[in-house]
């Protein structure tokens, strides 16, 4: 029983930090869209492979960091911290990007799947080195 019970202790802990993550995705998905001008959910809803494929890759680029923050961090605040850290680095790949291709609303809105590719490969790494880049 001591060891069902030692193993329970880590619940409220899990439920705290998963609760957090899960508003910390909400918020940057939010935020990620509201920052595009299209309408991601309902280009999907029209079959949009284009934007399936952005959106998606910017959930993953942004989960990546955020599952690094969550197993790195020394506390709840830390974490928090570290998570907005990692979702303004994510949504800067974004402006950055959209420099570089200026019209790239439009052409996701037209489907045009390479050059949403790049975005989703972009964002992915980014992903990837936002999360090595948060450990201690």
């Amino acid at each position: 029983m001591t060891l069902l019970t030692a193993t329970l202790a880590g619940l409220i802990p899990f439920l705290m930090y998963f609760a957090t993550a899960l508003i910390l995705l909400m918020l940057f998905m939010a935020l990620y869209m509201r920052m595009t001008p299209n309408d991601e959910v309902a280009l999907i809803k029209e079959n949009n492979a284009a934007a399936s494929v952005v959106l998606s890759a910017a959930f993953i680029g942004f989960s990546l960091p955020l599952a690094s923050a969550a197993a790195n961090s020394i506390n709840l605040i830390d974490f928090l911290i570290w998570g907005v850290i990692a979702g303004i680095a994510q949504l800067a790949v974004y402006q950055v990007f959209k420099r570089f291709y200026p019209l790239i609303s439009e052409r996701i809105s037209r489907g045009e799947i390479a050059v949403s590719i790049k975005l989703a490969g972009i964002s992915v790494t980014v992903g990837l080195l936002n999360a090595a880049c948060i450990t201690y």
